[in-house]
């Protein structure tokens, strides 16, 4: 789905990424390439169900230069995803990574349903971006439980796959595996925007490249994305603004925070 790429690299460019390269699809790169100018664009072969096929040395070479990776927006096959977002892990342990939609979902293939702790347990620099529904899937539960306790349900999950975890809601929870919580409360019902949580996850990126560490990412990244829907709501209203807008209200944000 390239429209999620095309407003995930986006975000992380007006977060502040100095240079940018998207691995996806041959199919659909050189599209991307022309949306998105400013960005190096890298086709991979697909499975048949659209999947990106995990060519070694066309990943490293893309890891060995990045600061920050993100995986996940617009992603398919989830066989084929969690093969690569394994792979990448495992060969850039000193890089920040962010799993977001489909990549999440290396996790559950490895998280057991019986509350005991997962198997999947990574030693490199991630964070996870669930909201509620995602996180009831990756762990087994029921949304409802993971919406009646959100704080413990971060907690649990950060512990359990060693990331920090951002739980995305109306009232969003990062937690550490180390036991730390921060929470935002914030934004507008416009935010629920289809490719929302594509920008919040670039955003994220974005910040996390310019040395951010993962846990500040996040919260700014957070913070940031509801007051670019602050911005909008008071420009379209709170409803019918859509996600691409979002990410060039953020340069002007860091202006006016004072984020160097």
């Amino acid at each position: 789905m390239p429209g999620a790429v095309l407003l995930s690299a986006t975000a992380a460019l007006r977060a502040g990424a100095g240079k940018l390269t998207i691995v996806t699809a041959a199919s659909v790169a050189v599209a991307l390439g022309v949306a998105l100018p400013e960005a190096r664009v890298i086709g991979l072969q697909e499975t048949n169900k659209g999947g990106l096929i995990a060519q070694d040395e066309i990943l490293q070479a893309a890891c060995d230069c990045a600061s920050a990776i993100l995986i996940g927006p617009g992603m398919q096959d989830e066989s084929a995803t969690s093969a690569l977002t394994r792979k990448i892990i495992a060969n850039c342990v000193d890089k920040a990574v962010i799993l977001d939609a489909a990549a999440m979902n290396v996790v559950r293939l490895e998280t057991p349903t019986d509350d005991t702790h997962s198997t999947w347990h990574s030693n490199a620099q991630v964070i996870l971006t669930p909201h509620a529904g995602e996180m009831a899937y990756l762990t087994g539960s029921n949304k409802s439980e993971i919406e009646a306790e959100p704080e413990q349900a971060a907690r649990r999950a950060a512990i359990n796959w060693n990331a920090i975890v951002a739980l995305k809601g109306s009232t969003t929870f990062i937690a550490s595996p180390d036991g730390q919580l921060w929470r935002h409360r914030g934004g507008n019902t416009g935010l629920a925007t289809s490719g929302s949580g594509d920008v919040l996850a670039g955003l994220i990126a974005g910040l996390a490249a310019r040395g951010a560490a993962l846990e500040q990412a996040a919260a700014w990244g957070v913070a940031l994305h509801a007051l670019a829907g602050e911005q909008l709501s008071l420009q379209h209203g709170p409803l019918g603004y859509l996600a691409r807008d979002m990410s060039a209200e953020v340069p002007p944000l860091l202006r006016v925070l004072g984020v160097p």
